[in-house]
C-alpha cells in the first residue's frame, strides 16, 4: 500500500480521499527541515501547501518518494530540478483556487479605486472626511494584464463585465485566444503606456523577475494603480515605494511580497498602499478544492499511474494510462535495446509512431523510450528524470508522427544517431498488449525482449547456428528462445541473432562466441 505524508495543514477531506483510494496517510504538520529529513524516507508521496520547503536535502533523504503534490498553484517551495533528477513527479492544483485568486485581485482593484481601507479607518476613527476620498470609476478604464493564463483570463472576464477595456501582455497568448477572451494582445511597453490599472498573473521566473522594475514603472501612465496577487518578486518593491511617493503610481495593492511573511516592509505606511497577507487563495471553498484535488491527483498516480497537472513530466490521465501502458512498455524496451547496443555513441534520438500508435499522446511514449535508453547510464532512471538526464547529456530528441499504416496496425520506431550513422529498432504490439521487436538495424526479426539475452551479428553461413549452440551448451548456458533474421533473401549476407537465455552469459563465454568464425559483434543484453 502506498504511503503519503501530509506535512502542512490541509482540509481533513484530503486524508479521507487518500484512505478511500487505498493509500495510507499520516498527517504530521509543523516539522522542521531536520525532523522532516528524519522521517521522509518511509513515504511514497508528500502533500504540501506553502509552509513545507522541499529542498534538495529533503529529496536526497526521500529514498522512496515518487510524487510531491502542492495544494495550490505556486511551487516556489519545491526544488523542481532536484526532484526531476531524483525521478519524483511534482504536481500542483492550478485550477482549485483560480476563481478565489482572481476575485481577490478584483477586490483589491475596487479597494484602490475607492480608497476603501483609508476611508474605513478614517470613519471608524470618528471622522467624516467625505471630500477627502475622491475615487475613480472602473467603467471604461483600461486594465493591463501581465499574464493571461488561467487566473488572468478569469480576471479579464470579470473586468469586461465591469465594462473595462482589457489589454494583455503574455508571450504565450495566441491571437485566437485573445479574440476568444475578448481582449487585446499588446507588447509590454504598450501595456505600460496605456493601462489605468495593472494586475499581474504570471509565475516568477528569470524572465518575469522584477518585470515591473524602476525602468518599467517609469514607462507607466502617471497615476496608474498596480495590483499583484501572483508572486512576490515580480515587482521591484523599492522602485514601487519611490513611485508611490512621487505620484507616478497612484496606488498599489500587494498580496504577495519578496520576503514572506512580510512583517516589515518599506512599503508599509506609504499613502495609497494596501497590503494583505497572501490571501489570494484563502477562501473556505478554495482550501477545500485544492486539498481534494491534490489528494485525488496523488492517489491516481500512486494507485493507477495517472499523471495530472505535473510540472516535470507529461500528463497522463487515469483513462489514458491503461491504453498507453502496453505502448510505454514497448517503448521502454526498445529504448533499453538501443541504449545497450549503442551506449555512449548516441547523439540524438527520434521516436516515430504510426498506425494506431499515432492516435495516442506521444509524450509519455517518448518519456518511456528515454527511460529505457538512459538506463544504460543510471540505475535510478524513470520517466520523470529520463528527459532531464537526456538534456544533461545533450541528446537531441525528436518526435515524429505518421498517419500512414504499414505492415503492422501499430508501429513504434526508435532511431538513434551516432558518429557511425543512424541505427534503428522497431516494435509492435501483438493482440494490442504484447510488446514485440520486429526490426533490428534494418533486419526483420521478431522477438520478445525479456530477461537475459544475447545479441550476435554474424556472416550468414551454413553451420553457424550449430556452432553457437554448441559453444553455449558446453558452457551450460541454456537457450530458452531463438530469434534469427538476415538482410536480403539469400545466404552470405549479414544476419542478426537474438537468444533468450536462462542465466547471464559469463564473460569467458562471450569471448568464445566472439571468436567463432563469421562473428562480427556480440553483446549481452538484460531487460
Amino acid at each position: 500500500m502506498p504511503k503519503v505524508l501530509i506535512s502542512d495543514k490541509m482540509d481533513p477531506q484530503a486524508a479521507a480521499i487518500f484512505r478511500e483510494r487505498g493509500v495510507e496517510v499520516d498527517e504530521i504538520t509543523g516539522k522542521t527541515k531536520e525532523e522532516l529529513i528524519a522521517i521522509i524516507g518511509q513515504y511514497d508521496g508528500l502533500a504540501i501547501r506553502s509552509a513545507t520547503k522541499v529542498t534538495k536535502e529533503i529529496l536526497d533523504a526521500a529514498t522512496n518518494l515518487k510524487v510531491v503534490g502542492r495544494a495550490g498553484i505556486g511551487v516556489d517551495n519545491v526544488d523542481i530540478p532536484a526532484a526531476s533528477a531524483k525521478g519524483v513527479v511534482v504536481m500542483n492544483t492550478p485550477f482549485g483556487n483560480s476563481i478565489t485568486t482572481a476575485e481577490h485581485a478584483i477586490a483589491l482593484m475596487f479597494a484602490l479605486a475607492r480608497q476603501l481601507p483609508e476611508a474605513d479607518a478614517s470613519t471608524q476613527a470618528g471622522k467624516w472626511e467625505k471630500n477627502r476620498f475622491m475615487g475613480v470609476e472602473l467603467t471604461n478604464k483600461t486594465l493591463g494584464l501581465i499574464g493571461a493564463g488561467n487566473i488572468g483570463s478569469i480576471v479579464a472576464d470579470r473586468a469586461r463585465g465591469l465594462k473595462m477595456k482589457v489589454a494583455a501582455y503574455d508571450p504565450f497568448l495566441t491571437p485566437e485566444r485573445a479574440v476568444e477572451l475578448g481582449i487585446e494582445k499588446v507588447t509590454l511597453d504598450e501595456l505600460l503606456a496605456r493601462a489605468d490599472f495593472i494586475t499581474l498573473h504570471t509565475p516568477l521566473t528569470d524572465q518575469t523577475r522584477n518585470i515591473l522594475s524602476a525602468e518599467n514603472i517609469a514607462k507607466t501612465k502617471k497615476g496608474v494603480r498596480i495590483i499583484n496577487c501572483a508572486r512576490g518578486g515580480l515587482i521591484d518593491e523599492a522602485a514601487l515605494k519611490a513611485a508611490l511617493d512621487s505620484g507616478q503610481v497612484g496606488g498599489a495593492a500587494l498580496d504577495v511580497f519578496v520576503e514572506e511573511p512580510a512583517t516589515a516592509s518599506p512599503l508599509f505606511g506609504t499613502p495609497n498602499f494596501i497590503s494583505t497577507p497572501h490571501l489570494g487563495a484563502s477562501t473556505s471553498e478554495a482550501q477545500v478544492n485544492v486539498a481534494l484535488q491534490v489528494a485525488e491527483q496523488m492517489a491516481d498516480y500512486l494507485v493507477n499511474g495517472g499523471i495530472t497537472n505535473a510540472l516535470n513530466v507529461p500528463s497522463l490521465s487515469a483513462e489514458e494510462a491503461p491504453q498507453l501502458r502496453p505502448y510505454m512498455t514497448l517503448a521502454e524496451k526498445l529504448g533499453s535495446l538501443v541504449g545497450q547496443l549503442e551506449g555512449d555513441k548516441i547523439k540524438g534520438v527520434a521516436v516515430e509512431v504510426e498506425g494506431a500508435a499515432a492516435e495516442l499522446n506521444p509524450k509519455p511514449i517518448t518519456a518511456a523510450v528515454l527511460s529505457g535508453l538512459m538506463r544504460a547510464y543510471s540505475d535510478t532512471v524513470n520517466m520523470v528524470n529520463a528527459p532531464y538526464l537526456a538534456r544533461e547529456r545533450g541528446l537531441d530528441v525528436r518526435e515524429v508522427r505518421h498517419d500512414r499504416e504499414g505492415d503492422y496496425h501499430t508501429l513504434l520506431r526508435v532511431t538513434v544517431s551516432t558518429e557511425a550513422g543512424e541505427r534503428s529498432v522497431a516494435g509492435t504490439l501483438f493482440s494490442n498488449t504484447e510488446p514485440r521487436l520486429v526490426e533490428l538495424h534494418g533486419i526483420k526479426v521478431e522477438a520478445d525482449l525479456d530477461g537475459e539475452m544475447l545479441y550476435v551479428v554474424n556472416q550468414d553461413a551454413p553451420g553457424f547456428i550449430g556452432r553457437i549452440g554448441s559453444a553455449l551448451g558446453e558452457a551450460e548456458v541454456n537457450i530458452a528462445t531463438f530469434h534469427l533474421g538476415r538482410r536480403g533473401s539469400g545466404p552470405g549476407g549479414e544476419a542478426a541473432l537474438l537468444l533468450s537465455v536462462d542465466s547471464p552469459v559469463p564473460e569467458p563465454v562471450l569471448w568464445s562466441v566472439c571468436n567463432l568464425p563469421g562473428v562480427k559483434r556480440v553483446k549481452a543484453l538484460k531487460f
